[in-house]
């Protein structure tokens, strides 16, 4: 017998791996696994997992029509080409472009990519040498890319073209990424909103995904603030048809290249769109663990479904004569049979694999050969879900905390995000950050407006009282749990009095809290009084 099936192994508890990762490999070569090689999941669903696609890192997928600038999108966060970048109008890319790091920069062919071990790709050759002459690697020496990998896809067709044949399984391919990656970012332009057959599709294919689905409206500087509106809504409504999903999907607007922008109204909103995203971004290396925990989760269901339609197909199969009548009847009623293992064992309609897909895969199949129910493969993985995988996510706060490796993405276009130094970061010259690198105390500025209001509250020995100073900033209106807030950090000294410059601060604080913008938990350096920075 296996050592997986030995009664003295489910006794044991979970094992503590070093690291999440080694120990999800652990647990799906032992207790998974055996459950899909009997029951063929692999040639249903998912290709076997190996160790590069637990060790890979965090991935991110862009999918759009051509022109939509997702070539570009890339060439934004790197802030520099890459081997193979082709640019243009018309459908310039034609190829899956896996963008990763390297210190020796080139490009690999597809061909060579799908037998290098150390890299995840190898499923893909399943797909034929049409695909593999149309996917290549692109290495690259950025900094960005020690955090992330991106993939660049064949821009989706529209009109006549879409009626081309692309000579592989495009959507098939779209499937095998969705699975694997962190994040599926949908782009479209502002000009080109119409959703193509081809791209619906393809929008289609990435079901089941929808955590991992980012929108991205780009090009957004091209049509001014009230145009911008109405192309806003169309999206929304189109995207709403083919997404059919309760939830409001989360679009980020903005114009992501290097260019002048055409119309700079709204230019605020593109900054602050850019930074959600890249936040979103940059959390990749740091909850990859824990994305991929998730997909195992969501494979260990379906493996388990599939399991009961096999061993249910099996059952109903005759032993002598009518089997390939039986068999196109099995596959007519598939539905039924769903309906029944639902009942049966209390699973979910969403647990489920997509019936037409289901139906396609099974006329291929020898139902004779399939196998009947081991409930001892089944008791493995029903443990395995309830005691090794809470063990392992249970590791996943202590591993973050610890772990260098899940450091953010930096480098590139990242940098802008908390750039500290540099004037035109963002939010820099603004709010809480106005002044920030100037040699003069910004508070200074408005100075010659609270020194009358001073000296009328009757400073004694150049502080006054708290209570003295409250009947001035009362007058504000903002809620005594702000304007304590305020008084913390003004008071600098700590000693519970405002001397003239501590004043004039907290006056300062109390117009940018009027004016809209957050109050830090901290006073930053740059807004200590010049005579108390040393102290």
């Amino acid at each position: 017998m296996f050592s997986w099936m030995s009664k003295d192994d489910s006794r044991k508890s979970p094992e503590i791996c070093e690291t999440v990762l080694e120990g999800l490999k652990k647990v799906y070569k032992s207790k998974l696994l055996p459950l899909e090689t009997a029951y063929q999941f692999h040639d249903f669903h998912s290709p076997q997992l190996d160790d590069p696609d637990f060790d890979a890192k965090p991935m991110i997928l862009l999918v759009g029509q051509y022109s939509t600038g997702k070539t570009t999108f890339i060439k934004y966060l790197l802030e520099r080409d890459f081997p193979g970048i082709r640019i243009g109008p018309e459908p310039t890319t034609d190829r899956f472009i896996a963008v990763m790091y390297d210190e020796k920069e080139g490009i690999i062919p597809g061909n060579a990519l799908v037998v290098d071990p150390k890299k995840q790709f190898r499923p893909l050759s399943r797909f034929g040498n049409s695909f593999l002459n149309r996917l290549q690697c692109s290495l690259v020496n950025s900094p960005v890319l020690k955090g992330i990998s991106i993939v660049d896809t064949p821009g989706i067709l529209s009109g006549e073209k879409q009626r081309v044949d692309r000579g592989y399984d495009f959507t098939g391919v779209l499937e095998w990424f969705a699975e694997r990656v962190d994040r599926i970012i949908l782009l479209f332009d502002a000009h080109k909103l119409d959703i193509s057959d081809e791209f619906r599709r393809a929008i289609e294919a990435l079901k089941g995904h929808d955590d991992k689905i980012r929108i991205v409206l780009n090009k957004a500087d091209m049509v001014d603030h009230q145009q911008l509106m109405r192309v806003y809504g169309a999206l929304m409504w189109s995207l709403g048809k083919v997404l059919q999903t309760p939830e409001v999907a989360r679009v980020y607007i903005g114009s992501f290249w290097d260019k002048p922008l055409r119309y700079d109204a709204n230019k605020r909103l593109f900054e602050d769109e850019e930074q959600d995203l890249f936040k979103d971004l940059q959390s990749l290396p740091r909850n990859a663990a824990l994305r991929k925990l998730n997909d195992l989760i969501k494979r260990a269901r379906l493996a388990k479904v599939h399991a009961y339609i096999i061993t249910a197909l099996r059952k109903d199969m005759p032993s002598m004569f009518g089997k390939d009548a039986k068999k196109k009847e099995l596959i007519k009623h598939l539905d039924t049979i769903y309906d029944q293992i639902q009942r049966e064992h209390q699973i979910s309609p969403g647990d489920f694999p997509d019936i037409k897909k289901m139906k396609e895969t099974l006329q291929h199949q020898d139902f004779t050969k399939f196998q009947p129910l081991k409930p001892r493969l089944l008791e493995v993985v029903d443990k395995m879900l309830s005691d090794d995988i809470a063990k392992l996510m249970a590791q996943i706060p202590v591993e973050e905390l610890t772990t260098e490796a899940k450091a953010p993405v930096s480098g590139g276009a990242f940098t802008k995000v908390e750039d500290d130094d540099n004037p035109f970061g963002y939010m820099k010259g603004e709010g809480i950050n106005a002044g920030h690198g100037e040699s003069d105390w910004i508070v200074a500025k408005d100075r010659y407006k609270v020194d009358a209001i001073f000296k009328e509250l009757g400073p004694v020995d150049g502080k006054i009282s708290g209570a003295a100073a409250r009947q001035e900033m009362i007058k504000s209106k903002l809620p005594n749990s702000v304007l304590a807030k305020i008084w913390r950090l003004s008071d600098v000294d700590d000693d519970g009095f405002l001397d003239e410059d501590e004043f004039a601060l907290a006056m300062y604080l109390i117009k940018l809290k009027v004016d809209g913008h957050d109050l830090p938990q901290q006073l930053p350096e740059h807004l200590v009084p010049p005579s108390k920075r040393d102290s």
